[in-house]
């Protein structure tokens, strides 16, 4: 199952990630995770060899050890899209999606009106739930989570992931 996560900078989603995470593991989903960056980044340091083989012109580098691999692709100009990432992925119960607050996937909007931006779900029919600490939210169709209750949250996940099968 794919599931977003939107809200505004600054309104938890990371936070949320964070504290969910084991909380899913529990419950033995498992989980792998998408995040968008908005500005360029690099997970490579200069003088490191991998870095050096995608300076000198390899379209892509993929970096391996006992442990982990990461794969650092140079595509141009041309970002990705979410399909296009998430085949990249193995397969797991649950891929969450941080960021890409525009796709046409279901989501849950992170929402703390302490930043003072609009209410995503009023505008996004693929919002499906609100995890906020804000209880005077109501928006048709849309469920209402505790954002600070963690296992709230991975139960409901369950449930979207058991309705899905």
């Amino acid at each position: 199952m794919i599931l977003g996560l939107a809200g505004w900078s600054g309104s938890g989603k990371t936070t949320l990630i964070k504290n969910l995470l084991p909380e899913l593991k529990k419950i033995n989903i498992t989980v792998s995770t998408l995040k968008h960056a908005h500005k360029g980044f690099d997970v490579d340091k200069p003088g490191k060899d991998s870095y050096i083989h995608r300076e000198s012109g390899a379209q892509e580098v993929l970096i391996s050890s006992k442990n982990r691999f990461a794969l650092m692709s140079n595509y141009g100009n041309k970002e990705k899209t979410l399909a296009q990432l998430i085949e990249k992925l193995d397969p797991v119960d649950l891929i969450i999606i941080e960021g890409w607050k525009t796709e046409n996937i279901k989501k849950i909007e992170i929402f703390r009106k302490e930043i003072n931006k609009p209410l995503l779900a009023k505008n996004d029919k693929n919002i499906i739930a609100i995890a906020t600490s804000d209880k005077s939210i109501s928006v048709n169709n849309t469920v209402l989570l505790d954002i600070n209750n963690y296992k709230e949250i991975a139960m409901f996940i369950k449930n979207l992931i058991e309705q899905e099968v």
